[in-house]
């Protein structure tokens, strides 16, 4: 059975984003996620799901200036005590408002003769951060970003993604797949899903290219949904995209699926 969120960060933009809860449940979606939801009070947030009877299943620990060109913590040797922080924070957040995952971005190395320093710093990060989410029961995911969009990003594979989660060998992490980024690096996502869905705790998608909805690219999501469905996944499936109009226009994929 495929059970999706909406991603608030990307979906019904149109709208502030303590109208967007509203949205999301009145156009049918049981869940949500956000990407940073530090701007708002964990409070607060408590009392929109509350109020519209949905779940938070994902947010992300804090990443810097990542998504304005910078390297963002999980990997950087000297901000080590910065990630630490943030998972503090994000802890705050997850006590009150439980998530199911908790996603930590890898980030960027704009120096590669210091990679090997900063995939090290990675490894170290992310055992840190599954270790602490594991107290409240959340697992901890992190991702592969697409190197066309983020140049540098120091996880753009599907196989980067196995071979960090090898390393690291901690029972409470887990990948988060985003469809659109590993179909922006050219990769066969319906190959990885048959084969590794056991590894994964999180799954986002978009069309590609131009992370619209689907149906506005090139990716078979009819294959991918159902390949989900039919696995013994027990996920989320985050719609993580940029709706090329209003996001109520977007979501026709969302009546077909409901029934798979």
């Amino acid at each position: 059975m495929l059970r999706f969120t909406a991603n608030l960060s990307l979906l019904f933009a149109e709208l502030p984003l303590l109208e967007r809860f509203q949205a999301a449940k009145q156009h049918g979606f049981e869940a949500v996620e956000i990407q940073f939801p530090y701007t708002l009070p964990a409070e607060q947030i408590q009392n929109l799901l509350d109020q519209q009877d949905l779940q938070l299943v994902l947010f992300n620990v804090d990443a810097d200036i990542l998504l304005q060109g910078g390297e963002g913590l999980a990997a950087v040797p000297e901000k080590r005590d910065q990630f630490k922080t943030a998972v503090e924070q994000a802890l705050v957040y997850a006590e009150r408002l439980k998530p199911r995952v908790i996603n930590v971005l890898p980030g960027r190395c704009l120096d590669p003769q210091r990679l090997g320093e900063y995939q090290t710093t990675l490894l170290e990060n992310l055992s840190y951060a599954a270790s602490a989410f594991a107290e409240l029961g959340i697992t901890t995911v992190f991702e592969a970003v697409n190197s066309y969009d983020m140049p540098g990003f120091i996880v753009d594979s599907s196989q980067g993604m196995l071979d960090v989660l090898a390393k690291v060998d901690h029972p409470n992490l887990r990948m988060q797949y985003d469809i659109y980024h590993m179909s922006r690096m050219g990769e066969d996502c319906a190959g990885f899903l048959r084969q590794h869905l056991d590894k994964i705790g999180h799954i986002q998608f978009a069309d590609c290219p131009g992370r619209g909805q689907p149906g506005s690219g090139g990716v078979d999501f009819d294959t991918l949904f159902d390949i989900i469905a039919a696995s013994d996944y027990k996920g989320w499936v985050g719609a993580e995209y940029r709706p090329t109009g209003i996001t109520a226009a977007s979501l026709d994929w969302l009546k077909t699926c409901a029934v798979k």
